[in-house]
């Protein structure tokens, strides 16, 4: 549960570290091309989330109930 955590990191912060973060990471590895690998990002998103939860740095509904941002549509 959230109230069982520290701080809470919200969903627009989320989105922000992901994309500052994460996405240049992911565009030189699978976007050479300039094309949008969207399962690449989706699947980068995902296991980062299920990373956050499993530190505690978000909680378990928050993984379950976050979709994806924006980058990955």
């Amino acid at each position: 549960m959230a109230s069982n955590l520290d701080t809470v990191m919200t969903f627009d912060q989320a989105c922000e570290i992901f994309t500052l973060e994460y996405l240049p990471m992911i565009q030189a590895a699978y976007e050479q091309d300039g094309i949008a690998d969207y399962p690449a990002r989706r699947e980068a998103w995902n296991n980062w989330t299920d990373s956050l939860a499993c530190d505690g740095q978000i909680s378990d509904w928050q993984v379950m109930n976050w979709g994806h941002p924006p980058c990955n549509d």
